[in-house]
């Protein structure tokens, strides 16, 4: 059973619908207590990231999911989901995060572009990927992405980047976190792919 945690700021329909589209029972967690009932969950979310952490930080979710973090279960966090994996954002001022993957989560910088590429990065793009389980099937997939902001991080957490002006995380894994900056509930089969990879996680 997959719990999808519902905290005011995810995506939650498209995500719900990918698993049910891969025959995989999934619900929604609001109470903090019932994390822990679930063999893996998925942290999704759309919107700023201190909005994000408020609601974790007032729900009791923020501990819920720290001490999932420690079952050894599978976690996935998505978009917003997964910068909320780390230790800090600078959007809208510094922000504390999870901590559970360190790096943090900063915003694109066009100096370092040298062409005028658009923020948000909306769209396709190629997550060139490094030889992992969750990429099992899959060679630098197409996946959907929109977002402002993005990791930074160890390589040793790395197992994607994407290139958008430059290149930078867009998929990570520590123990048994993992995060995704494109959105697999809407990528289609690559994206289905990744989650039933995810779904198959001991």
């Amino acid at each position: 059973m997959i719990g999808i945690i519902d905290y005011n700021m995810g995506n939650l329909a498209s995500v719900y619908n990918a698993c049910s589209l891969l025959d995989t029972k999934a619900s929604f967690v609001k109470e903090p207590e019932k994390l822990k009932e679930f063999d893996r969950i998925i942290l999704p979310g759309v919107g700023a990231f201190a909005d994000a952490m408020e609601h974790l930080n007032k729900t009791g979710m923020k501990e819920a999911i720290l001490e999932y973090s420690k079952s050894g279960k599978p976690m996935i966090g998505i978009c917003l989901g997964m910068q909320l994996l780390f230790d800090s954002s600078e959007e809208f001022g510094k922000t504390q995060g999870l901590g559970l993957i360190k790096g943090d989560i900063i915003k694109f910088d066009k100096s370092k572009m040298k062409e005028d590429f658009k923020i948000p990065h909306m769209g396709w793009n190629t997550i060139k990927n490094k030889e992992h389980e969750l990429f099992d099937g899959l060679e630098d997939p197409y996946l959907y992405f929109v977002h402002s902001y993005h990791a930074v991080t160890k390589e040793e957490n790395i197992i994607g980047k994407t290139t958008y002006g430059y290149e930078f995380a867009s998929a990570v894994n520590k123990d048994n976190i993992y995060g995704f900056q494109p959105h697999p509930e809407k990528s289609h089969d690559n994206g289905l792919r990744i989650l039933q990879n995810f779904m198959k996680i001991k």
